[in-house]
């Protein structure tokens, strides 16, 4: 996706923490009319959301995409079920690594891709430990105070 424009709608700033992502991959996502207008708009969060399978196929659960009140009759379910779009060998390898490997897949972010299609950027993601968690604050916290060293000695 490097050197495509795209338009960033939602993101999981939350999964880096709790996560180690070993592997991001793009999927597309099936989604109704007022839900693509509410995400146009900015609105939606994945905060909270996470990949399962069903019946051979993946959905994203949890994804929160508000109504679009111009809608009236015809909206969407806030909370349903979206199924992924990826290629049959893309997904047949991320549910053997959901079912054997032990991998949790979390979608880190939501956007629309160069052609105007919603896209989810997802991740291979094992769980981190507190401590951890504690690792990464202490190496994040060493990077800021090493470039504020490096701004002052300049």
């Amino acid at each position: 996706m490097e050197g495509a424009t795209k338009r960033l709608v939602a993101q999981n700033r939350r999964a880096r923490h709790e996560y180690f992502i070993e592997e991001t991959l793009e999927a597309g996502i099936m989604l109704q009319g007022s839900e693509v207008k509410s995400l146009r708009l900015g609105r939606g969060s994945i905060a909270e959301a996470y990949v399962s399978e069903s019946r051979g196929e993946l959905y994203l659960q949890g994804a929160h995409i508000p109504e679009y009140e111009a809608a009236s009759r015809f909206n969407h379910e806030p909370r349903r079920l979206r199924k992924l779009l990826v290629h049959r060998r893309e997904r047949d390898r991320m549910i053997g690594q959901i079912r054997r490997d032990g991998y949790t897949i979390v979608p880190l972010e939501i956007y629309f891709g160069p052609r105007g299609h919603a896209k989810v950027l997802l991740g291979f993601a094992k769980g981190k430990r507190k401590v951890d968690k504690r690792e990464t604050i202490k190496q994040r916290d060493w990077q800021r105070q090493k470039a504020r060293l490096m701004r002052e000695k300049s």
